[in-house]
């Protein structure tokens, strides 16, 4: 059917709720109407993500049931019936609008295709999902979660038993029974109430974070002043106990955004990569004093972090921390004692932190953009020991992106704010104890590794004419030569790119990444999630003087190849 004859089947079949038909009946803008009923909202490699409200591209009761009648028949025909039963799927989701109601109805399907269901009974963050699939033995897990986007969307993920997002080639299988589904009245929307089971897994999921405390100094950890926000997410109870426990006493929190609460409406942006976001956050720090400010996102999966200095709270960006983390991490870690250690990081991701690495004699891996595939690296490491394989045996030890997400040990395999912000305010602890900050430290390490200037742009284009154009942008820099002067490589991951280490090839993906003689790079991708198209810079230079410039320079070359 085209969008028009789906908008009338919606609007006229009362098997659709009224509430949605009411919300269709008042639409009068037909590129509306064409937007919602053009497409089937798209389950890809991150998931099914969208803007909330009635129709096919929208996130609503019934694309999530189709998505989950889907997903529950691939259940069946990949475990069996019995191990569905026995097994089954953890549901968890985050405090956004309708994220509970569509828990609900992911529970229901599931549970009434004969599959159980292990049900948070209250929003918790993505990492504890992660955690809980091997913790309670499931086959996959499912969240509710847009993670940081806007308030008007939310997003479903698949987990597989390892606690690990799907990567593309499991994602497709899902994606030919979802296929399956072109009739929503098929999808049975009633459930089986004795197969949900309620659960609560905080205790032990901040357990597992609190192995990989790496500071002693319960002084340190005494002294230091911290204010955080959850900026109206989950990461309030598991960041509060972690660091409670872990011996931090001065701790504050912005109390208007410590409250669930879909608008976000304190915040523009519920992402603490926006540097409005701890706004709040640091006018609290600037009153008190405090050493430190941080915050994690609505699922608590991201963290984004300020510094207090002379000159006022400095905030870190993605790529600082994560450096930050990789030199506190190794620093105090008997590296001898593991067998082939390891780090990970993604192709977009500063190499400020492959170097420290490196440099203590590390092995480096890199990713595709996405958690998901460093999860999937962790889990391929862990097959290779067991089953005796030399080559692509390796110890993870810390993996991480430079959109603000990281992971230390191998408990989830997601990135996780609670076990970020445990490590962070414990770097912050060491460093007050000597005397300096964080920025310190960053100057130390730029001293010693060269001097990293790390941005990204992104342009937002909605709609189809936006999905058109950005697929025009990414044609024709692929038909012209590099616009940067200096270009070494060009690495267009649309082709073959070799892995590291045994590893093979990189799956395919949407993304040119332009690396320059003096080590420099710039990269251009379409968001997975989201209507835009992303820029990514790490330039690197002998100081800051000569980064920055080289940075703008770059900036204004991207801006007139795409014309935006």
């Amino acid at each position: 059917m085209n969008y028009r004859e789906n908008f009338q089947l919606w609007l006229n079949d009362d098997f659709f709720d009224e509430e949605t038909r009411r919300e269709l009946a008042a639409i009068t803008d037909e590129k509306e109407i064409e937007d919602r009923f053009y497409q089937n909202l798209e389950f890809g490699t991150g998931g099914l993500r969208g803007i909330m409200g009635a129709g096919t591209n929208r996130m609503n009761r019934y694309t999530i049931g189709r998505v989950t009648a889907g997903f529950g028949d691939y259940l069946l025909d990949m475990f069996g019936a019995e191990a569905c039963r026995e097994r089954g799927v953890v549901i968890g989701c985050d405090t956004r609008h309708n994220s509970e109601d569509f828990s609900r109805v992911t529970a229901d399907i599931l549970s009434g295709k004969g599959i159980r269901v292990w049900l948070f009974d209250s929003p918790r963050p993505t990492p504890q999902l992660s955690f809980s699939i091997p913790e309670k033995k499931a086959l996959a897990g499912v969240i509710i979660t847009a993670s940081h986007n806007p308030k008007e969307y939310n997003g479903y993920k698949i987990y597989d038993e390892y606690g690990c997002q799907l990567v593309p080639g499991q994602a497709r299988q899902v994606i030919r029974y979802i296929d399956r589904i072109n009739d929503y009245h098929e999808i049975p929307f009633g459930g089986n109430p004795e197969l949900i089971q309620l659960v609560d897994t905080t205790d032990d999921f901040v357990e597992a974070v609190l192995k990989q405390s790496l500071l002693q100094d319960s002084g340190a950890k005494e002294e230091l002043q911290v204010v955080f926000t959850p900026l109206h997410g989950t990461g309030y109870v598991p960041v509060k106990e972690v660091l409670r426990r872990d011996g931090f006493t001065r701790l504050a929190f912005v109390e208007p955004q410590t409250q669930p609460d879909g608008d976000f409406p304190t915040v523009v942006y519920p992402n603490p990569e926006d540097e409005r976001a701890l706004e709040m956050g640091i006018a609290q720090a600037r009153e008190s004093g405090a050493d430190l400010v941080f915050g994690t996102d609505p699922d608590c999966d991201r963290i984004g972090a300020a510094v207090k200095t002379a000159q006022g709270y400095q905030l870190l960006t993605g790529n600082q921390t994560g450096a930050l983390l990789m030199d506190f991490i190794l620093r105090h870690t008997e590296l001898e004692a593991y067998e082939k250690p390891a780090v990970l990081k993604t192709i977009v991701t500063s190499e400020l932190g492959a170097e420290i690495a490196r440099k203590h004699g590390l092995a480096v891996f890199s990713t595709l953009t996405g958690f998901k595939y460093i999860g999937e690296k962790i889990t391929q490491f862990e097959q290779a020991r067991r089953d005796g394989d030399e080559i692509r045996s390796y110890t993870f030890l810390f993996g991480y992106e430079e959109s603000y997400g990281y992971l230390a040990g191998t408990h989830a395999r997601d990135k996780d704010g609670a076990v970020s912000a445990l490590l962070l305010c414990e770097m912050a602890a060491e460093c007050r104890k000597q005397g300096k900050t964080l920025i310190n430290r960053l100057n130390e390490l730029y001293e010693e590794y060269g001097y990293y200037r790390d941005a990204q742009d992104s342009f937002t284009l909605k709609g189809k004419d936006g999905l058109d154009r950005i697929r025009g942008m990414m044609s024709a820099l692929r038909e012209g030569d590099s616009p940067f002067a200096g270009t070494a490589q060009v690495l267009d991951y649309q082709g073959q790119v070799q892995a590291e280490a045994g590893f093979g090839l990189l799956p395919k993906a949407n993304v040119l990444k332009y690396v320059l003689n003096d080590g420099s790079w710039i990269a251009v991708r379409p968001s997975g999630t989201e209507p835009k198209i992303k820029i990514y810079y790490s330039i690197k230079g002998s100081c800051r003087n000569e980064a920055e410039k080289k940075l703008e320079e770059a900036r204004e070359i991207i801006r007139k190849q795409l014309n935006v």
